[in-house]
């Protein structure tokens, strides 16, 4: 059965991870669009923030402090978006943290962590919207990376979590699919986004964390994930330089793999004068990073989310050019 989304104004939506960076773009321009949104994430003051402005701008929205790491706080989610709304349309499984060093220097209880978080979250969140939408039917959108296909260096527990997470997501979209549920599954893919990503991050380099250029704004990942919300999909890369890693490391791995040294140089920031607390365990954190401006469009992810009017467009534009030249030579 094809999953028939509804529109934006229609949906009730779930979103992890909604008290800071992508999720908190989502969940406001979700809710700028008519969309009531629940937030959920460990930090409920931040969440709280988020809810406040999505209410002073006439939007609904409710919190729910959950930690996607532990599978009950999924039903918890479910179950106040249920008392509230009635139902849940879309689910967002956003949540997710890094750690900067490499895999030697990287403890395995940390990883180990990060997986509870980046993988586990996805799955405990993909397999409760699941049951709920059998039915009704909806929208299940995991937030992948550019990482999901390509590893870097010094981030490599969360390039396998990434892996893992496209891997999962490829698999449930066929076993659905094949059962004929109406629902959708789709993974995003953003490059470097413009968020706090490295001040939550754990780092064991002895430099402040750095995004690899170049690097987009949240705002662009948050209309990726509301495409998706009502226009079925498979994936979305966000940004061209997403597509353009993912390309490089299925076609030509053996050159990305020398890539390496310029990436350990642009994950490497000015030298650390200070230790600092992370989001691994805990809510909040912060410790020094660099901070980047994100750029706010990109022509591929456009293309790749309107290719119907793109298409419709080149059309219309190459037979008025015709009829043009037609004329001219008459």
């Amino acid at each position: 059965m094809k999953p028939n989304l509804k529109p934006l104004r229609d949906q009730v939506i779930v979103i992890t991870g909604a008290g800071s960076g992508i999720g908190a773009a989502t969940a406001r321009m979700a809710a700028s669009r008519g969309a009531r949104v629940v937030l959920a994430g460990r930090q409920e003051e931040a969440l709280q923030q988020v809810a406040q402005e999505i209410g002073q701008d006439g939007g609904t929205a409710i919190c729910v402090a959950a930690d996607v790491g532990v599978q009950d706080d999924h039903e918890r989610i479910l179950a106040q978006a249920v008392e509230r709304f009635g139902r849940v349309d879309t689910w967002v499984n956003n949540a997710g943290v890094s750690i900067y060093g490499t895999l030697e220097e990287v403890p395995i209880e940390d990883q180990r962590k990060l997986f509870e978080t980046d993988y586990w979250g996805v799955v405990y969140g993909s397999l409760t919207a699941v049951r709920h939408m059998k039915s009704s039917g909806g929208a299940i959108i995991n937030v992948g990376s550019e990482v999901s296909d390509r590893a870097v260096p010094l981030q490599g527990a969360y390039s396998a979590a990434k892996h893992a997470v496209k891997g999962y997501t490829d698999a449930l979209r066929m076993e659905l699919r094949q059962q004929g549920a109406p629902i959708s599954v789709t993974l995003i893919k953003p490059a470097s986004i413009s968020t706090g990503f490295t001040v939550h991050a754990r780092n064991y380099m002895d430099a402040q964390p750095d995004l690899p250029p170049p690097v987009y704004a949240p705002e662009m990942v948050a209309e990726a994930i509301l495409h998706a919300a009502c226009h079925p999909v498979r994936d979305l890369y966000v940004g061209s330089a997403s597509r353009a890693i993912g390309a490089l490391g299925q076609n030509m791995p053996g050159l990305a793999d020398r890539m390496a040294g310029w990436l350990f140089r642009r994950q490497r920031g000015p030298a650390r004068t200070q230790q600092g607390t992370d989001s691994l365990y805990e809510a909040g954190g912060e410790h020094p990073a660099v901070q980047r401006t994100g750029r706010r469009h990109s022509v591929y992810t456009h293309v790749a989310m309107h290719q119907r009017a793109t298409l419709l467009t080149t059309v219309a534009l190459a037979g008025g050019a015709a009829l043009w030249l037609a004329r001219g030579r008459r």
